[in-house]
């Protein structure tokens, strides 16, 4: 019923500008495909002529904007005065930016919070176990940066941008590579790999080897989704799949957790707790112009090694 409608926002689908996402007060959404922009327009402005009252954009024509969509909300301000989470402003800047959990493509991006993964115990009121969220993920350490940079500086290509990195902070890849235990993003990381897994020691095993892979690996700076912070069900293999053997013939199964979280809910209460320790609402705003905010793109992209 049109009564249960709590907004409606365009979307891209497969890159072009087709799809509609209808949000309803019960918080399940449903993502339409309406195959070309003028049937999008259409069903759009039908949708308008019978909002209700209460819908949350109204239908303006500037609803599908999404800088007009955050500038006619009060969730910035609501977030500075401490009136909303840190994890629940972070959501509504994915779905205003278009990131949805209706589409793997442009699935909601969080942030790496946390810097240690090896130590026994965890001390959160410790600014040293934090991750620099004024830096991407892929220029928290130095040495790996100044590679980066060097590439940029040197890249010289008449059809081809320069770069940073050659791999994004977030795709599809990397939505099956953390929920790889769950479905049904098992059976989709088994479809993408050609009908089997891909080899075991290039699948998700262990945080710390995670969190050292997107520091330190040349083609690695995937950032998290929002599951990191809410579902410790990812981390164990609930389902028994066997993912095969690992070269050290260990068989893989749940994930290695760092020495500090006793399990997995353990390990998900602590890295929210970091999400919203004081530390991390400090700083958080840097991250958020990296990814959502002035520093995505252009000059201010490139000051801060951000292509």
């Amino acid at each position: 019923p049109l009564d249960l409608i709590h907004s409606v926002q365009t979307r891209r689908y497969l890159l072009r500008g087709t799809a509609l996402e209808i949000f309803l007060l019960d918080r399940s959404a449903y993502f339409v495909d309406l195959r070309s922009t003028a049937q999008r327009a259409r069903a759009y402005s039908t949708l308008a002529g019978l909002s209700p009252r209460h819908c949350y954009t109204h239908m303006h024509p500037e609803a599908a904007d999404p800088e007009a969509l955050l500038r006619r909300s009060d969730l910035t301000a609501r977030w500075c005065r401490r009136e909303m989470s840190n994890f629940d402003y972070l959501m509504a800047l994915n779905t205003l930016a278009g990131r949805t959990y209706n589409d793997i493509a442009q699935y909601p991006v969080f942030p790496w919070v946390l810097a240690d993964y090896t130590s026994a115990t965890l001390d959160l009121t410790d600014p040293k176990v934090y991750r620099d969220l004024s830096k991407p993920v892929g220029a928290q350490e130095p040495t790996r940066l100044a590679r980066f940079q060097e590439r940029f500086d040197a890249f010289d290509d008449p059809d081809i941008p320069k770069f940073h990195y050659g791999s994004h902070y977030s795709s599809a890849g990397i939505v099956l590579f953390y929920l790889l235990r769950l479905e049904p993003f098992t059976t989709l990381s088994h479809q993408l790999a050609g009908g089997k897994f891909d080899h075991a020691d290039r699948l998700f095993h262990d945080v710390a080897g995670a969190w050292r892979g997107v520091t330190s690996d040349a083609s690695d700076v995937k950032e998290l989704i929002p599951e990191w912070y809410y579902l410790p069900e990812m981390f164990s293999n609930v389902n028994h799949v066997d993912f095969g053997n690992r070269q050290s013939g260990q068989a893989l199964d749940s994930v290695v957790l760092p020495p500090w979280a006793k399990d997995p809910f353990d390990f998900v209460a602590k890295n929210r707790a970091a999400l919203e320790s004081e530390h991390v609402s400090q700083h958080l705003h840097h991250w958020i112009d990296l990814i959502f905010g002035h520093k995505q793109r252009g000059r201010a992209a490139e000051c801060a090694a951000n292509v």
